[in-house]
């Protein structure tokens, strides 16, 4: 809605250009109702009237998310093919002004592809629509304005039968560039007998395949987490191991080293080992006494659950029951 159209200007170098002010609606949930766009169309100099035409539009589309990190560049190539046909071949670019990080940059594309689906397919209702028309006025035409209709479009095909080879190679050949060259892997090519549609690869398979990597990645991102985890338990156990190793040692070298060479050494030898050993049956008194606690916890626990379900089967038949506990 609200379209505006510019007149077509004249560059130095032949080409012909004018900019298009229009709204569109979006259904984004993240984006507003609508957004204003601003087209600017290039007609390359290498068109000829009724014969082809080579469009470049780019679109800048304001009010959206993130619509000053990209713009989308249309190329609409309309060649004529029979006294009756002609050939529309679409092709379509995604260009960045500032890289976007990752999940910006699929957030962008993501959005980028559907409604561009969108609009095409819309173009090509309305397309299909004009057909039937041109289609339905032509049957409607009495068999004279066939005859006196089809006899001026001969006439002036032949007078512009030795332009159409040589011209068609001189419009089409700048058309293959290279850009087209190298995003011509992402887009999906359909063949028809009058028209030539590009469908992006982007497909409710290809978002299918998009959630299963995320799931993926956080299936992989978990597992490296348990894995950490189980080397940290690991590293903890080796080193309460080696302390007790260590301690072990220690106290037979203190043996070792020297011995007591009085009876008052002896003694105070004697109640150091006393002490220690006094101190490491206080540990396992205190570790006991835990696992009994634990112990208890966990057999009041039981109690709860048998309970519970003593309860839960109190309605059930008591001859089924007997069977069950037998």
């Amino acid at each position: 809605s609200d379209i505006i159209f510019h007149p077509w200007k004249k560059e130095e170098n032949g080409n012909q250009t004018r900019v298009i002010l229009y709204t569109i609606t979006l259904t984004n949930p993240l984006a507003p109702k609508t957004a204003t766009v601003t087209e600017t169309q290039t007609m390359y100099k290498a068109s000829q009237e009724s014969e082809c035409y080579v469009i470049d539009a780019e679109v800048l589309t304001h009010d959206v998310p993130y619509h000053d990190y990209f713009y989308t560049i249309n190329r609409y190539t309309l060649t004529r093919v029979a006294r009756n046909k002609s050939r529309l071949r679409v092709s379509t670019e995604l260009r960045y002004r500032k890289q976007p990080w990752g999940l910006v940059k699929s957030f962008i594309e993501k959005n980028f592809w559907s409604g561009l689906e969108d609009y095409f397919r819309h173009l090509e209702s309305e397309l299909t629509k004009t057909e039937s028309t041109y289609l339905a006025e032509v049957h409607r035409q009495s068999p004279k304005e066939k005859v006196s209709k089809q006899s001026t479009v001969r006439r002036r095909k032949r007078a512009h039968a030795h332009l159409r080879v040589p011209h068609l190679e001189e419009v089409l050949s700048p058309v293959t560039t290279p850009t087209d060259e190298e995003v011509a892997h992402r887009i999906k090519h359909v063949a028809g007998s009058t028209q030539t549609r590009h469908i992006p690869e982007e497909s409710p398979s290809g978002f299918h395949l998009q959630s299963v990597s995320k799931l993926l990645l956080v299936i992989s991102f978990v597992l490296v987490l348990l894995v950490i985890l189980n080397m940290m338990l690991f590293y903890k156990l080796w080193m309460l191991e080696y302390t007790t190793q260590t301690l072990t040692a220690w106290q037979g070298l203190r043996l070792q080293e020297r011995l007591p060479q009085s009876q008052a050494e002896w003694a105070q030898l004697l109640e150091s080992q006393q002490k220690y050993h006094d101190s490491e049956l206080q540990k396992w008194r205190e570790i006991i006494k835990s696992s009994v606690m634990l112990l208890d916890q966990m057999k009041d626990s039981l109690i709860n659950l048998q309970n519970g379900i003593g309860s839960r089967d109190f309605g059930s038949d008591p001859e089924e029951k007997r069977k069950r506990f037998h």
